[in-house]
């Protein structure tokens, strides 16, 4: 392929996916986005050098490569990062904009990986989401196939231990959504501790920027109590704030909006009928590539 209008076409038909690649091994929207545009003037040069006949598999690897990279220097800022880092929310309003999100991971998903090691995460995501066979993760990641099984399996097995977690329902979903969304608007303590597993944990990200729990808040009465602290301090201090609910990584969230800014994104994750953990995102740096009102029609 030596033409670059018909390269740009290709890469224009492989982007969104390609974007579900760097975003599943990163975390990051905005560094997903980079990443892919990265990899352009990649294509171009390697397609001058050689004509690349399937771009798409190209550009898998590449892209996947690339994140990888990426990945292992922001763990390292990760360590010294205020607070506890959460992956950045992706969040959609239309429902033909869920055709994009086919193969991107739940965000409940999304925070456990981000236990694992970047070479276990890598070759979790591009084997067991995407397809791609061992030996070309291999190619990723640097390591013999061989390696990169073991790899795998052992990200398997750890995700296994919540594997609960990330089967659930979209109906059963809404319906504890509901649930805790009534509670909380009404300053229900008793019902809203009702919604809540006696083990569930608030994790809060405010990117040192923004007000957040700087560890994490657990136990039922506790989160309970948090989060109608928060629904009476956001009366008083933001009184043009509205809820919306939005699908975050595939699943119905909430998103709070001060006029058209966007405040903060809770996602819930349900387990065995009852709210097992609430993310809270408030970090403005992850919030910037979303759509500033889910309302507004698209142009």
């Amino acid at each position: 392929m030596t033409d670059v209008d018909e390269l740009a076409r290709e890469y224009d038909a492989q982007r969104a996916r390609m974007v579900n690649v760097a975003y599943a091994i990163l975390g990051s929207r905005a560094e997903a986005e980079d990443v892919v545009a990265d990899c352009w003037p990649k294509l171009v040069e390697a397609d001058r050098r050689e004509p690349v006949r399937d771009v798409a598999g190209w550009l898998t690897v590449a892209v996947a490569r690339t994140a990888v990279d990426v990945l292992r220097s922001a763990r390292v800022r990760r360590e010294t990062y205020p607070g506890v880092w959460l992956p950045e929310p992706v969040l959609t309003a239309d429902p033909l904009d869920r055709v994009t999100l086919d193969e991107t991971v739940g965000y409940a998903l999304m925070v456990v990986l981000e236990s694992l090691s970047p070479a276990e995460r890598t070759a979790w995501v591009m084997h067991d989401v995407f397809g791609m066979t061992f030996e070309d993760v291999a190619r990723v990641v640097g390591r013999s196939s061989a390696a990169v099984r073991q790899l795998a399996a052992r990200a398997r097995a750890h995700l296994a231990e919540g594997s609960g977690r990330f089967d659930v329902d979209r109906s059963e979903h809404e319906r504890v959504l509901g649930g805790f969304l009534t509670a909380a608007a009404g300053g229900d303590l008793e019902a809203l501790v009702a919604t809540l597993d006696p083990a569930v944990v608030l994790v809060s990200d405010g990117g040192g920027e923004v007000s957040a729990a700087r560890r994490p808040v657990e136990g039922a009465s506790r989160v309970a109590r948090f989060l109608l602290g928060v629904a009476a301090k956001n009366q008083r201090e933001l009184p043009d704030a509205r809820l919306e609910l939005v699908d975050v990584n595939g699943l119905p969230s909430l998103a709070v909006y001060d006029g058209e800014r966007l405040d903060t994104v809770m996602v819930l994750t349900v387990e065995r009928g009852r709210v097992a953990r609430v993310d809270v995102i408030r970090a403005p740096a992850k919030l910037r590539t979303v759509p500033p009102n889910p309302r507004t029609p698209r142009r």
